[in-house]
């Protein structure tokens, strides 16, 4: 009878984490011409490189391959060059003018364009759902900054994001 060695490390289990949540998206009807936003993205956290697959699944969904990003630097904690989906790696450009913050710009492989308005990942249900009804409503010509600031003054402070 073999007794135990108490030398041997057990190996623990590895720990299935829970898929990602879905991305939560809402998508404007194509319109013309088009309005400065195509929709909105409420990402769950500020770390796109946990966020970016659900999103470019969402997309995939679509039959639409995400292949290139462009952001604000500041919007999220961290700013990698290429960010790995499944099936394939997202490149990512960072920018700190020219480009809007609550915006992300997604290109797919046949250079079609969606600049979709980034609803920060810690605003209140309420206050997130009326901005992603109000960026893909198609008469919206509000810029993503814009409907951000007017959903500031639509609330008290203390139910929005900074």
């Amino acid at each position: 009878m073999d007794a135990p060695d108490a030398h041997r490390s057990r190996r623990p289990h590895p720990r299935r984490s829970a898929p990602p949540p879905p991305a939560r998206l809402a998508l404007r009807p194509p319109t013309f011409p088009p309005g400065p936003v195509c929709g909105a993205w409420w990402p769950h956290s500020d770390d796109l490189a946990v966020e970016l697959p659900a999103l470019a699944e969402a997309f995939a969904l679509k039959k639409v391959r995400v292949t290139r990003i462009a952001s604000h630097r500041d919007t999220w904690s961290a700013t990698p060059h290429a960010v790995p989906v499944p099936g394939h790696t997202v490149q990512a450009a960072w920018l700190v003018s020219g480009c809007d913050p609550h915006t992300i710009r997604l290109f797919s492989h046949n250079f079609r364009r969606w600049d979709l308005l980034v609803v920060p990942h810690d605003t209140a249900d309420t206050a997130a759902a009326r901005l992603m009804t109000a960026a893909s409503d198609r008469t919206n010509r509000l810029t993503a900054s814009a409907l951000v600031a007017a959903e500031r003054r639509l609330l008290p402070r203390s139910d929005t994001a900074d």
